[in-house]
């Protein structure tokens, strides 16, 4: 048995019919795990000791309204009595989320820590993607107004979003014609991160797939197609799942990108495809694997916990 404690957002809120943590969590479970859950919030450290008031799960149930049951009362724990700990909250990626890695990486050594903080810290999801300049749109990452508006003159339809965001929360898509352009920008420089702007792609329209990779190696994909009069595919705005193979381009991106993800420990990694183009490399908390898996694909959370049995 391994005792094992997932890092993330409430999962009592969870969505259970596609929710990853979750899924992972009621694998671990079914293999007789014990398997706890703490919020970043309730993670402490003081001088080397680094402890997590922490819950123990009894039951994960199929009741969206009583998701779970516990083993007693919260219990504060060190967590170096842990075998595996996952880092699932979800972003915004700030100084907040950060700090956990900075504190998590002192574990390395005495549990194993997925995906690898120092790695998450090192490769933000927006950024690792311009080190493979050939696999992506053009893109552009600053503050600044007069290179954005170059870079629209230059490409014409683009689309802007945070540079730290997910869930395709305050993406937007600016046509030629578009009048928005200075508004935009006012909204974006009231905070003091850079935006990421890239060249829109029609392709888009056919669905942005999201493939699963496994230390490196692809595990499952999906598509996900925008409704109608929407820019963004996300599921939870109205995105459409479907069922899709890997085509020999998705095979030539996961080839170049994943011994990079296996070398730096980013063992559990969902990246975007949008026609022959990676949009994003997703470390911190991937999801798509139950989607998958309705759709008759891989169960990647047993090829998950397969993977962490054998590793330990």
């Amino acid at each position: 048995m391994l005792r094992i404690a997932l890092q993330m957002d409430p999962i009592e809120a969870v969505d259970i019919y596609a929710d990853t943590s979750y899924a992972f969590a009621r694998e671990a479970l079914a293999r007789g795990h014990e398997v706890m859950v703490f919020d970043p919030d309730d993670l402490t450290m003081e001088g080397v000791k680094i402890s997590a008031l922490t819950r123990t799960i009894q039951s994960l149930n199929d009741d969206p309204q009583n998701i779970v049951s516990w083993v007693g009362d919260p219990a504060l724990l060190d967590l170096r009595q842990l075998d595996v700990l996952l880092i699932r909250q979800d972003p915004p990626f700030d100084m907040g989320y950060l700090t956990t890695t900075w504190i998590l990486e002192r574990l390395m050594g005495d549990v194993l820590v997925l995906n690898n903080p120092v790695e998450i810290r090192n490769a933000p999801e927006k950024i690792l993607v311009t080190d493979y300049p050939d696999l992506t749109p053009p893109t552009l990452i600053t503050r600044n107004v007069e290179a954005i508006k170059w870079f629209r003159q230059t490409h014409k339809d683009i689309i802007i979003k945070p540079l730290y965001g997910n869930g395709g929360a305050g993406v937007f898509r600016l046509r030629p014609d578009d009048e928005n352009f200075n508004s935009l920008m006012e909204m974006f420089l009231t905070a003091r991160e850079p935006m990421i702007i890239q060249a829109y792609l029609p392709a888009v329209r056919e669905g942005d797939k999201r493939i699963i990779l496994l230390d490196g190696k692809p595990v499952g994909a999906l598509n996900r197609i925008p409704a109608k009069g929407e820019t963004r595919s996300n599921l939870h705005v109205g995105g459409r799942a479907e069922a899709i193979d890997l085509s020999p381009r998705d095979h030539e991106i996961c080839n170049a990108i994943g011994p990079e993800l296996s070398k730096r420990g980013l063992v559990f990694a969902g990246i975007d495809v949008i026609g022959d183009k990676l949009t994003e490399i997703n470390v911190t908390s991937p999801t798509g694997i139950q989607e998958i898996k309705n759709f008759g694909g891989a169960d990647i959370a047993a090829l998950f916990w397969d993977w962490v049995e054998a590793r330990l």
